[in-house]
């Protein structure tokens, strides 16, 4: 195990920051102790990272912007819909009205959950619930994993109170579930149910949860993609529920029983008649109140607000609730992103800067066909079909020409008509609802985006074959017109070919050029994949991170990406003979970290990354050239040994 991933410090760091520190012996404190040191994390965050850093940017740009939308102080622009995300921005920030509307808004909601008596009046108005509250399981439409041009209807079960099933194996888990119990209990109170009936509701929520805990899958679990692919027929479906009315749901909501179900938990599904059944009902209704009153406190008034605080306080360690105006940015960035994401794209992303990032990305690409093309330990049929799909490889950069066709459908109705944010909110939900069963028949739209453009973030998806670089992460330190090209490719150049990366990590490698889940490999250099994705697991696996234990099998994807990504760009700086010591000191600068214990323990047991200061320092371990730039010795702290190093692209 690496010496220096000991835990050491507290508060909210996890590595103590030590100016001077040397990158022999720790790259990630060399480059970023004096940033740790100045950096305050914000009373509203349980975290700061050079990924928020951008962030907090961004979000004041466009709070200042929505705030003077608002006001009238500027003119909405022509970008379609950006008006209606402004009349819900006005309408969330009118807390004058939220306040004195008080639990109104929701009573006639949490009235009809209230009144659901038994299993069969739960079958029966199972349909209309799940316009606005959990239910036990979910329906959702995505392209099938075997046939990329059209969707499949895919069922899965719900979440759990907790981040993950690990979560209930903690020693924090007794003391988070009874924080959430007597929070739900005042929700309920404040929502004018007496005493008695809240506290048997929460009573009966937390009993259910632990028994969904014990069958829903885990973090690690869910990032095994090809795992969720398991289509049934609706006859073999059927037989798995019980006296839940499945047949009758399906054709109320769907308005048809599909001849083929993908399920993505099939243990879930396995379990399912004796999870939900008239013996569970009681524990049923009762987690699904809670799980209402814990959704729906946010579009409350500022008391709901304070009052459902506690527990993601507890899970994050934020110290303060995000106040009014921003929570209402928040509000209206959310249900209109890519509306959102586009107008921050074309105000604040210079056509220069777009320019030059594809000349990067182009090059990037270059540098990666070439790796393939060379590998050592590819057959030259994988190769040749690794090469077809990077070069079929779809770019989406910036910000999309159109906004989906959804955004089209949100329409607010302001206060003076009766809207409330709550009504609006739940009117939106129905809406979405609507709009994902009806690409049930319909193709695949290849052109729609994963991420909007004010997003810092980039993606790479398996089923579409495509890379998608928001507007956001293209600056500093990720990018800057104005940087060398070193340190850029350090930043951006890591970023952009990790998402080439993860066309072939454990899951992308299993997708081919189109989109479609198809084995393009041969047996033995599929048998050397999985060899290499085990050192990768082993190479994380057990690292001891604060209060936690890094799981190499949940980080693995994201780690391959990551050494691919990493190796890449060195190769595209050494092409251009670029000064590889400021490469790898913006490797380790992207990664920089300072984030509350708390939400360290509950980002890292749902969380598919590892934490940014075991990226930076672990991938650079593994670069033969990191040990030339920094003359790294074997006595040196960032020492590994050669055969320990993990290399795949």
């Amino acid at each position: 195990m690496n010496k220096f991933f000991a835990v050491r410090g507290g508060g909210g760091n996890i590595i103590e920051p030590k100016v001077g520190t040397r990158p022999q012996d720790n790259l990630y404190l060399a480059v970023n102790s004096e940033w740790i040191e100045k950096t305050k994390i914000p009373e509203d965050r349980s975290r700061m990272a050079a990924f928020d850093g951008i962030e907090v940017n961004v979000e004041k740009l466009l709070m200042k912007d929505f705030a003077d939308f608002a006001s009238g102080k500027k003119e909405v622009p022509d970008v379609p819909n950006l008006d209606e995300a402004v009349k819900l921005y006005q309408l969330a920030c009118d807390f004058d009205k939220r306040n004195s509307d008080g639990a109104e808004p929701i009573e006639s909601d949490l009235a009809l959950l209230d009144s659901i008596k038994d299993f069969s009046d739960f079958n029966l108005n199972a349909p209309d619930l799940s316009t606005f509250a959990s239910l036990p399981f979910v329906f959702d439409v995505e392209p099938d994993l075997k046939n990329a041009k059209i969707n499949g209807l895919n069922f899965s079960g719900p979440g759990t109170f907790l981040p993950d099933t690990t979560t209930y194996q903690t020693d924090d888990a007794a003391s988070l579930l009874a924080i959430l119990q007597k929070q739900s209990v005042k929700l309920l109170e404040m929502a004018g149910m007496s005493t008695k009936k809240a506290e048997k509701y929460a009573e009966n929520a937390i009993k259910y949860d632990a028994k969904l805990a014990k069958v829903v899958k885990s973090s690690e679990e869910w990032a095994d993609y090809p795992a969720c692919y398991n289509p049934m027929s609706i006859a073999d479906f059927k037989a798995k529920f019980g006296k839940f009315q499945i047949s009758y749901y399906l054709k109320e909501i769907i308005g048809e029983e599909p001849e083929q179900i993908i399920v993505q938990e099939p243990r879930y599904l396995d379990h399912f008649a004796e999870l939900v059944n008239e013996d569970n009902f009681a524990e049923i209704k009762g987690w699904m109140i809670v799980n209402f009153i814990n959704d729906v406190a946010s579009t409350l008034s500022q008391e709901f607000r304070e009052a459902a605080f506690p527990f993601s306080q507890a899970l994050s360690g934020q110290p303060k609730l995000t106040n009014g105006e921003k929570q209402a940015y928040h509000i209206a960035n959310d249900t209109f992103s890519e509306v959102v994401g586009v107008y921050y794209g074309k105000t604040y992303f210079g056509e220069d800067a777009k320019k030059d990032v594809e000349d990067m990305i182009d090059r990037m690409l270059t540098v990666y066909k070439d790796r393939l093309r060379n590998n050592d330990w590819l057959s030259e049929a994988t190769r040749k079909q690794a090469v077809t799909k990077v070069e079929a490889l779809e770019l989406k950069i910036g910000y999309p020409d159109k906004v989906e066709e959804i955004y089209n459908r949100l329409k607010v109705i302001p206060a003076s008509k009766g809207g409330s944010l709550y009504s609006n909110e739940r009117a939106f939900a129905l809406e979405e609802q609507k709009y994902n069963i009806e690409q049930l028949h319909k193709e695949v739209d290849r052109s729609i985006w994963a991420m909007p453009g004010n997003l810092v973030n980039a993606c790479y998806d398996p089923t579409r074959n495509d890379l998608t670089f928001p507007a956001a992460i293209l600056q500093a330190p990720f990018y800057d017109l104005k940087q060398d090209r070193a340190t850029n490719f350090g930043g951006i150049g890591t970023v952009i070919a990790h998402e080439v990366s993860h066309a072939f990590d454990n899951n992308g490698a299993k997708f081919d050029e189109i989109g479609n889940m198809k084995n393009w490999w041969t047996d033995e250099d599929y048998a050397e994949f999985k060899k290499r994705t085990q050192a990768e697991i082993d190479l994380f696996d057990g690292i001891q991170y604060g209060p936690v234990t890094i799981n190499g099998k949940q980080v693995v994807s994201e780690n391959i990406a990551d050494q691919g990504g990493l190796t890449a760009a060195v190769e595209a700086a050494k092409n251009e003979n670029d000064d590889l010591k400021k490469l790898f000191e913006n490797f380790a600068r992207i990664w920089a970290n300072k984030q509350m214990i708390e939400a360290i323990k509950s980002q890292t047991a749902v969380d598919v990354h590892a934490p940014g200061p075991l990226r930076a320092n672990v991938q650079s371990q593994c670069q033969d050239e990191f040990y030339k730039v920094f003359d790294v010795k074997p006595e040196d702290g960032m020492w590994l040994d050669p055969d320990k190093r993990v290399h795949i692209w």
